[in-house]
């Protein structure tokens, strides 16, 4: 079965300004986004593709430009069911404000059980993405072999979720995982079992060092929709 890249879009500018985007549309790549988007395909370069699929939204398609650029013959799919979270009445606004929510508590802890209000629960998105990846998993060995890889650019929960359902870990341990934009994961599909092959690599290991506490930051939860990388 094919291997698939997972791409996390770079930077954007809700990442920088501490917003939870969702589907809030004309979000971009901010400086430090587009600079990571531009590097991308020397970073792939070596890596035959069959398909790229994408999130429908801007920061995702932006991320993929300088890629389809380079390799004019890359096909490019759009895929609602790997777009964003759709985080309802918590779109566009502060993590910072978010995080003395009642249900933030549920996000971090139980999130299988987590619903946002006028949006998606966690468990929806969650089975949208898992469905996404098998039906592409088949397709692509259909059309191109089992030996064939593909990219997906998707955003950080959904990466995060995917992964989780490769190591077979229930969703309630998706925050245990961390992806940065611009971060490239690979998951190879067998019939019997996925193999996790890379997790959230950029090949900068600037993010692991010690940093100040960011706006919205408590200790130890997770960035919901996923954090803004190194500074």
């Amino acid at each position: 079965m094919p291997m698939l890249i997972l791409v996390r879009h770079g930077r954007s500018t809700a990442n920088t300004a501490g917003v939870l985007a969702g589907w809030t549309p004309g979000v971009a790549l901010d400086e430090r986004g587009t600079a990571q988007a531009t590097a991308l395909p020397d970073r792939l370069a070596r890596l035959p593709l069959a398909a790229a699929v994408t999130s429908p939204l801007q920061r995702c398609r932006e991320t993929l430009a300088p890629l389809l650029a380079a390799r004019p013959e890359l096909p490019l799919h759009p895929d609602d069911r790997i777009g964003e979270c759709h985080y309802g009445d918590w779109s566009g606004r502060k993590l910072a404000e978010l995080a003395d929510e009642p249900l933030m508590n549920i996000v971090q802890q139980h999130p299988s059980a987590a619903a946002f209000p006028g949006g998606e629960s966690l468990r929806g998105m969650n089975a949208r993405a898992v469905e996404a990846v098998r039906d592409w998993n088949a397709r692509i060995e259909r059309e191109h072999g089992a030996d064939a890889a593909y990219l997906m650019c998707s955003h950080g929960d959904i990466i995060k979720a995917l992964v989780a359902d490769a190591l077979g870990l229930h969703l309630d341990l998706f925050q245990r995982i961390s992806v940065e934009p611009c971060s490239i994961t690979a998951i190879r599909y067998t019939p019997t079992r996925p193999f996790l092959v890379r997790l959230g690599d950029t090949g900068d290991f600037a993010g692991l060092a010690p940093r100040e506490e960011t706006t919205g930051d408590r200790g130890g939860d997770a960035a919901v929709g996923g954090d803004a990388g190194a500074p």
